[in-house]
């Protein structure tokens, strides 16, 4: 695989390295926020919120247009939706797995 791609790979995936990033990203995928809408719907203090921001339009994973005296911010591009739905997913399998696991030891089974 060339190399270059493997380093925008794992830089992307760094930008998504971070709970709260992760967050404003889920909040996002529902439609275009304000800071001050992301913040509200998370419930956390508007620097945190601003800071991650920043990290993820550094990384071109959101991008924000300035509307008056606020920046609407949008997912750059629709698929990290679909990204996140997907990590849900395998985070779900593996928690099946675990349970599974954890049953069959409380049960003898291993």
């Amino acid at each position: 695989m060339n190399l270059e791609l493997q380093q925008f790979k794992a830089e992307f995936f760094k930008a998504l390295a971070h709970p709260l990033r992760i967050r404003i990203l889920e909040v996002l995928s529902e439609g275009d926020k304000t800071v001050n809408e992301i913040q509200t719907i998370i419930g956390s203090e508007g620097s945190a919120v601003s800071q991650q921001l920043a990290v993820l339009r550094s990384k071109n994973v959101v991008f924000g247009i300035k509307e008056g005296t606020s920046v609407i911010y949008s997912l750059r591009d629709p698929l990290v939706k679909d990204l996140l739905i997907v990590a849900k997913q395998i985070f779900d399998n593996h928690l099946v797995g675990t349970i599974n696991l954890l049953e069959n030891m409380r049960t003898g089974g291993l």
